[in-house]
């Protein structure tokens, strides 16, 4: 091929290749790439499995905020959620049943809790002083038989995704006042639940198990 020839074919492919970035400029703030379910956070601790971790703000950024996570136990013993620390915050994560009672969460063995969203168990942050949306903060749960859980959430705006996992949605009591979900194994694709962007890599803390690790699921 002459090099006039080679110089024209080079050409054409980065022409083609600027096109797909062009369209994805002209889609606007609200295109759908920013709807898309993301990659998830998850680590685990013995029978302690944490999947979907996030930190959920008011889209300014301002007042309370939630921490969502799925929380699987799958030991044969019910475990308490007893509490939820973030670092840089200096209020207290207030936990509270779907019933409207605060306090430890139970995590039914071999079953697993939702934390967030309409009807399920909640926990709040009062205020999000300390948190900036697109910022890592390690997260540490503690149960009362496997210990301290830590990973880091990405911390993103109550929008889109993550609408109805904003602390201004308020739990809904459910029947019988039962604060744990139907029993289950986690799954390596869990759904309908929140997750973090993709394109981030590991971030996560886990004590005090060496073995425990953060993994991010496409």
């Amino acid at each position: 091929m002459s090099r006039s020839l080679r110089r024209g074919a080079l050409a054409a492919v980065l022409a083609l290749s600027v096109v797909p970035f062009a369209a994805a400029c002209g889609a606007g703030d609200d295109s759908q790439t920013l709807q898309v379910q993301p990659n998830v956070v998850s680590t685990s601790v013995g029978d302690i499995q944490i999947q979907n971790a996030n930190i959920i703000t008011e889209p300014n950024g301002k007042g309370p905020a939630t921490v969502t996570a799925r929380v699987f136990n799958n030991s044969a013993s019910p475990q308490q959620l007893t509490s939820i620390s973030v670092d840089g915050v200096s209020t207290p994560v207030k936990l509270t049943g779907p019933d409207g009672k605060t306090g430890p969460l139970t995590v039914p063995a071999n079953g697993a809790i939702t934390l967030g969203g309409a009807g399920n168990p909640s926990a709040v942050l009062s205020d999000s002083a300390g948190l900036s949306q697109g910022d890592f903060h390690k997260t540490t749960f503690s149960l009362s038989s496997t210990g301290q859980v830590s990973l880091s959430p990405l911390v993103v705006p109550a929008t889109h995704y993550f609408q109805t996992y904003g602390a201004s949605v308020e739990a809904t009591p459910a029947p019988g006042g039962s604060a744990s979900a139907p029993a289950g194994k986690p799954s390596g694709s869990p759904s309908g639940k929140p997750g973090t962007p993709a394109g981030h890599g590991e971030h996560g803390h886990v004590q005090p198990s060496s073995s425990a690790k953060e993994t991010v699921k496409p």
